[in-house]
Parts: structure tokens; C-alpha cells; sequence
């Protein structure tokens, strides 16, 4: 996935210090220790070095692709946010002080240029509702989201775990946006706590009492539609 560099990006926020952290009742992370060769990625990306940026969307596109789509629904706008994502770690790469690691710092800029399209989507609602009114559910199966298992499966497995994942999708969509975040972190790109803490900027605690509520929510959704 190649990214252009326009000439104008949505700043990103970096992440709150410890101190403000342990203010709001997270518990004290341990400090990330960056690499050798992160510490020199990041040094050539801060140059502005376009071939380590070119390395950063090799290496990450497929994930912040995967994360825009299922919070947004439409691949043709997670191709548009995707590639304002890169532009963003772009342009914004000073902001990163190495307290977390770089996927995470760049998943949360990938969460939040998405809140911000829903919200502006949902400004605009027009009669051509997408994936949230569950619409695109089948091109999202037909993009690469199956279980894995399904691709070495008889064809009657393939079906029935596509469209297994197309009900899943269809039921995460209808999920409101903080719930669907959450469980796209945590169940679907299985990140740890630590990791959500970061991307959200929730204390522990509330992520995991809101994820609770959110998979009772998706339960809900889901009864009686999965064999």
C-alpha cells in the first residue's frame, strides 16, 4: 500500500504523561524500551527519510487497515483513512516519546481518525446507510475476513464461516462506537490491556468494565443467529 503525502494532516494527540495517568487512577505501566532498530527507524523517519516511511506502511498498513474497516465499515473509506493515518505518523512523528510501542502509537491514530470519520458520517447520513446498518457485511467477508481455517476448508466450510463472520461483522457494526472499539481491540486484533490503555486512553478498569458490557451487547445481538 503506497500512501501520498498531502499537504495537510489532522494532528495527532500524543498520549497523557504517567503522572496525570496515576492522577486518573491507571496504574503505573512499565516503562517500553524501544530497540536498536526502532530507535534508528525512528531516528530516519524524524528526518523525514520517505524510504522508512515507505517501511513503516509496509509493515503496518495491513493492521491499520484491518482495525479502519471494522470500526467504519466501508473499505472504500478505510482506504481513505488509511492512508491519512500514514500521513499523520508522517507528519507527526516528533510526538512520539517511544512510552509505548510504535504499532500501539500508530493504532491510536488510526482509532481516532476513525471516530472522528464516523462522526462526520454520521453528520451526513444519507438513504446509502453502510456497514453500521449491516450493508456491507458480505463485501467485508469477501475481503479477507473469514477465519483463516476457512480457506483450507471443504467449500461447505467456507460458507458456513463466511457467513459465521459476516453475522459477527453485521453484530460489531450494530455495536455503538466505544463498545465496537473495544472489542475490535481486544477480540478481534487481541491486543493486551496495556496496549487498549494506550489506544484509548481509558483507565484499566474501564476498559475492562466497558468491554464487558460491550460483549453483553454483542451477546444480545448475536442470540439466535448462530448456530
Amino acid at each position: 500500500m503506497e500512501a501520498s503525502l498531502p499537504r495537510t494532516a489532522q494532528a495527532v494527540f500524543p498520549a497523557e504523561r504517567e503522572p496525570k495517568a496515576i492522577l486518573r487512577g491507571r496504574r503505573p505501566r512499565p516503562e517500553y524500551q524501544m530497540s536498536l532498530g526502532e530507535r534508528l527507524l525512528l531516528g530516519r523517519l524524524v528526518k523525514r527519510d520517505e524510504e522508512a516511511f515507505n517501511e513503516i506502511v509496509r509493515s503496518y498498513s495491513d493492521r491499520v487497515y484491518n482495525l479502519v474497516l471494522r470500526l467504519v465499515g466501508s473499505p472504500s473509506e478505510a482506504e481513505d483513512i488509511a492512508q491519512e493515518v500514514f500521513v499523520t505518523v508522517f507528519k507527526s512523528i516528533e510526538s512520539y516519546r517511544g512510552e509505548a510501542k510504535l504499532s500501539t502509537w500508530i493504532l491510536r491514530i488510526a482509532a481516532n481518525h476513525s471516530k472522528n470519520r464516523i462522526k462526520y458520517l454520521s453528520r451526513r447520513r444519507t438513504s446509502g446507510q453502510e456497514l453500521r446498518d449491516g450493508s456491507d457485511a458480505t463485501e467485508m467477508a469477501d475481503e479477507g475476513k473469514a477465519p483463516v481455517q476457512a480457506h483450507f476448508a471443504a467449500p461447505d466450510v467456507m460458507l458456513e464461516a463466511a457467513e459465521t463472520e459476516r453475522i459477527m461483522q453485521e453484530a460489531i457494526a450494530r455495536l455503538d462506537e466505544e463498545q465496537r472499539l473495544l472489542v475490535v481491540l481486544r477480540d478481534v486484533e487481541e491486543l493486551s490491556y496495556d496496549e487498549i490503555v494506550e489506544i484509548t486512553a481509558l483507565p484499566e478498569g474501564t476498559v475492562k468494565s466497558r468491554l464487558h458490557r460491550a460483549r453483553m451487547a454483542l451477546k444480545d445481538l448475536l442470540e439466535g443467529k448462530l448456530k
